[in-house]
């Protein structure tokens, strides 16, 4: 068993930064223990009679497989009592009837939480682990657990993806630390003191000068380390494989492009009537099958994808991969054509054979292969058969194999239709990351200073 004694010193930093300041952000890059951080945290402070009953809000399978699992590794967190909240509302009430040091509970039932517990909220530390899927200021986890901020004493936030989408996404997140007192106190206010607006008063840009004002504020409250500064880990080689349509397929994908019209060969035909539609329509077109209607029924469009894949596993023979797909429609197509791949499940046991080197090709889908799941055991080589435009799914997905204990180099191929909306994606992936990582960039130095003065 691990103890304390165990804990790398950034680890111990982490700890030490959250302990004295009580509401902040941890904003650590995958595999860096941000849950063993936060868990030395609440035992250090629940054995000092300085906190009571601790609320860990988690994505559903980190609840199931995460911070009960992770308490009981270490000699000094496995005293705590830990209960899972999740499941059916019977269940959930269960749970939280139970004597317990920490209670874990999945996002989507905060509101419920809320409801349930009314005057009665019994919460004074709150951790929310992935903060970044509170960054809607009109979601109703949001608006819920903001009703409850005068009863919790103590909160972080943990989070490798703080700014997925952009600067827009850390205001919600800020507010939960310091009621909107660095940021504004409300959104509207925030978007006028660091944005400009176009003339219909729906896309935000950044004033000149304001990222640096918005990292300025912040820097006191969040901490921020990268993976690349504390862990030796091998190489992450990303490759760009173009996938070439025919000129058959490629005609129809522009003429739909064209005219959000698609007359398929199969006689069916499918609209877009909304640009968000459209781009949807149009990476299930590029991967290569349509939905026709809203039943789930789909119709081939190419081959292209899936050969160009078949061509990746025979120069690889032998090798197992981790393949992530978009659409029912793909995992489908994925299955029949590669009998030997596995869909990756719910079971534990799936897992384990994967991390045996038993699974020749495993398909996911980036949402349920997400934090906290460790697949670097299994293998080396990620094939993204569809794209996401989702960066916090993307980069952790990318993570389950490039992390600690990865012993070999990893590759990351993206399979990518030459002049479809992939290349836009993925472009669009790209631009998300380096603002992201420009955010992060700006507030390592001002922590390392801050870390001088102590």
């Amino acid at each position: 068993m691990l103890s304390r004694a165990d804990l790398h010193d950034y680890q111990n930093r982490a700890v030490d930064y959250a302990i004295e300041r009580k509401r902040c952000m941890l904003a650590l890059d995958m595999g860096l223990g941000k849950s063993i951080s936060t868990l030395t945290v609440i035992s250090d402070l629940s054995g000092g009679g300085i906190i009571g009953k601790a609320l860990v809000i988690a994505p559903l399978r980190v609840c199931n497989s995460v911070w009960a699992q992770e308490a009981a590794k270490w000699s000094h967190t496995e005293h705590l009592q830990v209960s899972v909240a999740t499941g059916p509302a019977r269940a959930r009430t269960a749970a939280l009837f139970k004597t317990a040091d920490v209670y874990v509970i999945n996002k989507e039932n905060v509101p419920w939480l809320v409801a349930h517990c009314g005057d009665k909220w019994p919460f004074d530390f709150v951790v929310i682990d992935e903060s970044s899927t509170f960054k809607n200021a009109q979601s109703k986890r949001f608006k819920a657990l903001k009703k409850m901020l005068p009863n919790v004493e103590r909160m972080i936030l943990l989070t490798g993806t703080p700014s997925p989408n952009g600067m827009h996404d850390l205001w919600s997140q800020m507010y939960l630390i310091d009621y909107g007192e660095r940021l504004g106190r409300t959104l509207t206010n925030f978007r006028q003191r660091f944005f400009d607006t176009d003339y219909f008063g729906h896309k935000y840009t950044l004033r000149d000068g304001s990222a640096e004002k918005i990292e300025s504020q912040i820097s006191d409250r969040v901490m921020h380390m990268s993976a690349d500064d504390y862990l030796s880990l091998p190489d992450r080689i990303e490759i760009t494989a173009p996938v070439e349509l025919s000129p058959h397929a490629l005609a129809g994908y522009k003429e739909f492009e064209k005219t959000s019209l698609a007359e398929l060969d199969d006689g069916q035909e499918v609209e877009a009537v909304s640009a968000a539609v459209l781009a949807g329509k149009l990476m299930q077109y590029s991967n290569g099958a349509m939905y026709t209607d809203d039943n789930g029924s789909w119709t081939e469009t190419h081959a292209a994808k899936l050969d160009a894949l078949s061509d990746i596993v025979d120069d690889n023979a032998g090798e197992t991969m981790l393949v992530a797909y978009n659409f029912k429609s793909d995992l489908e197509r994925l299955l029949k054509r590669f009998p030997q791949a596995v869909a990756l499940d719910k079971k534990q046991s799936t897992i384990d054979r994967w991390n045996r080197g038993e699974i020749p090709m495993l398909l996911a889908h980036p949402a349920s292969a997400g934090h906290g799941l460790n697949l670097q055991s299994g293998g080396a080589l990620c094939v993204w058969f569809g794209l996401t435009w989702n960066l916090e799914y993307y980069l952790q997905f990318n993570a389950r194999l490039h992390r600690q204990g990865q012993s070999r180099p990893v590759r990351i191929i993206h399979l990518i239709g030459t002049d479809t909306i992939d290349q836009r994606v993925l472009s669009v992936l790209g631009d998300k990351n380096a603002s992201q990582g420009a955010l992060l960039k700006a507030l390592k130095p001002n922590q390392k200073e801050k870390e001088n003065e102590k």
